[in-house]
């Protein structure tokens, strides 16, 4: 500890501002952006006027009271939420002070916040105070953020990979504006391994990557630049090891590696990647919208030690399975394995799910999609079969690769082997299209809302039966509106529970009239 530095000092003096890595650093803390025009990928966030950019764009300390006081940063992992942070202390002249909420406790909450607190009062030096990992604070260390929200004392940046409505209190929710960023999408991943490849903060042009090698790494990374230079890193890494007298420009890998915010500029691409290969827009067969962006060809490095594909499987043990450039083999495995489980083929299932696992797909996705076969292909048929698609999906989240992949196997051979039942499916469809169709018709007077002033006096809930006071809990009286009187969208199986579910609604029906 410096003289004259209290310990609260000397633990976030290192954290003020942007930091300046030195050429040991990993490749992830060397490629951060240092200006907003080295970010790419969050354009929705950054247009002008938007609030990111009125906390980010002050001429003075002053300035920035009349931006956010404080806003949380919702997104995967690698998408930029640190980089923000750090642009937002630094583009602007504030201090900057990081908290992880990992190892932060309440009484260190209330330390960072006393001395910003004492900073503005006697200096007028606003402070940024950035949370990662906010939905690991408990409720407790939430609540100590709330006085120095409501005050303005800092300004508070909280990030999260969890959806804040069920993470964040709703006291600092309601206080805070919620900002979403977005995955990167395979062309902006790929700009910036090539402006990574090149720059003299990164590799400096040491090494050039093969078409092959560079396929494989923008799949793998899944849209999480970290990820991606983590990956870079360690190929480039193995690749210079093989050559003698190679200059050597790299770090091991860094799991704990602070976010590279999407480091690509004017020298990577002409523009950010415009395509998308966001796994939430699958189609029915796991089909996604194609990329339309990526960094031009004239960009690409002109290294003299290369990274083959080789080399990368061998520098981060994981084979590489051929998809082929344009992602046919991505929808087609995909749609393979949403087929296979359908139609009850549980060892072509755990097939196509060990082809996309191994080829890098986002566990995530795949649970996702795992989730909506429980619902469209299995249903009724087996209802504890989406019971355990939606664990399955919140456990993956919760525990990550390479365990992800038993959590999702057993999915898989429940669904596969469930009996099968799409009627839920086809009477939801039935009945949309009715809807749209315009055949709606009015609700009757007596299932109305009969709770406010006046609503007695229009007829609304009178001549209404209580069916928990009827035999069998059944009472008959009219639901649907006059127009569709007699209509049926739901026509069960014979199937698995739906069997049963077949015999108690033929039962209920007859009580109905219908």
């Amino acid at each position: 500890m410096l003289p004259g530095m209290d310990l609260f000092d000397a633990a976030t003096s290192g954290t003020q501002g942007t930091p300046r890595p030195g050429p040991g650093s990993p490749l992830a803390v060397r490629m951060r952006p240092a200006a907003l025009e080295e970010v790419a990928g969050q354009e929705h966030l950054l247009v002008a006027g938007s609030p990111l950019r009125r906390l980010i764009d002050v001429d003075g300390p002053g300035a920035s009271r009349a931006a956010p006081g404080s806003v949380i940063l919702w997104g995967p992992p690698g998408t930029g939420k640190t980089t923000l942070a750090y642009l937002i202390a630094s583009t602007s002249g504030r201090r900057f002070v990081e908290l992880s909420a990992v190892t932060a406790g309440v009484k260190d909450v209330r330390q960072v916040i006393d001395d910003a607190r004492r900073r503005l009062a006697t200096g007028g030096e606003e402070t940024v105070l950035f949370i990662d990992e906010v939905h690991r604070f408990s409720k407790s260390q939430q609540d100590a953020l709330l006085p120095s929200v409501e005050n303005r004392w800092v300004t508070l940046v909280a990030a999260t990979t969890e959806n804040p409505s069920f993470s964040v209190n709703s006291p600092l929710l309601s206080r805070s504006l919620l900002l979403t960023l977005k995955p990167l999408t395979s062309g902006d991943v790929r700009a910036l391994v090539r402006r990574a490849l090149v720059d003299e903060r990164g590799l400096g042009g040491a090494v050039t990557l093969a078409e092959e090698a560079e396929e494989h790494l923008v799949r793998l990374a899944g849209g999480d630049a970290r990820k991606a230079l983590t990956i870079l890193e360690a190929a480039a890494g193995a690749a210079l090891s093989e050559v003698p007298d190679a200059p050597v420009r790299t770090t091991g890998p860094d799991d704990d590696a602070p976010d590279p915010g999407d480091a690509v500029g004017p020298a990577a691409t002409d523009g950010p990647g415009e395509g998308t290969d966001t796994p939430d827009s699958a189609g029915d067969d796991g089909s996604e919208p194609a990329e339309t962006a990526e960094a031009p060809a004239s960009t690409r490095p002109s290294g003299t030690v290369v990274v083959d594909l080789e080399t990368m499987e061998r520098a981060i043990d994981v084979a590489a399975v051929r998809y082929d450039r344009d992602g046919d083999q991505h929808y087609d495995v995909t749609s393979a394995f949403i087929k296979s489980v359908r139609g009850s083929d549980v060892d072509a299932s755990l097939h196509y799910l060990a082809r996309m696992i191994a080829a890098g797909e986002d566990p995530r996705f795949i649970a996702r999609r795992i989730v909506i076969s429980a619902a469209e292909d299995v249903g009724m048929a087996d209802p504890s079969a989406l019971q355990t698609a939606v664990a399955a999906a919140q456990a993956v989240a919760l525990i990550g690769m390479p365990e992800a992949r038993i959590i999702l196997a057993e999915a898989v051979v429940h669904l596969a082997t469930a009996p099968k039942s799409n009627a839920a499916y086809l009477g939801i469809d039935a009945a949309l299209a009715d809807v749209r169709a315009g055949k709606v018709g009015t609700v009757p007077a007596h299932l109305r809302d009969a709770h406010y002033a006046g609503a007695k006096e229009l007829g609304h809930g009178k001549g209404y039966k209580y069916a928990h006071d009827a035999p069998h809990a059944v009472a008959r009286q009219q639901y649907l509106p006059d127009v569709l009187q007699g209509t049926r969208y739901y026509t069960p199986t014979d199937r698995g529970f739906e069997r049963s579910v077949t015999e108690r609604l033929e039962r209920i029906r007859q009580i109905l009239g219908d």
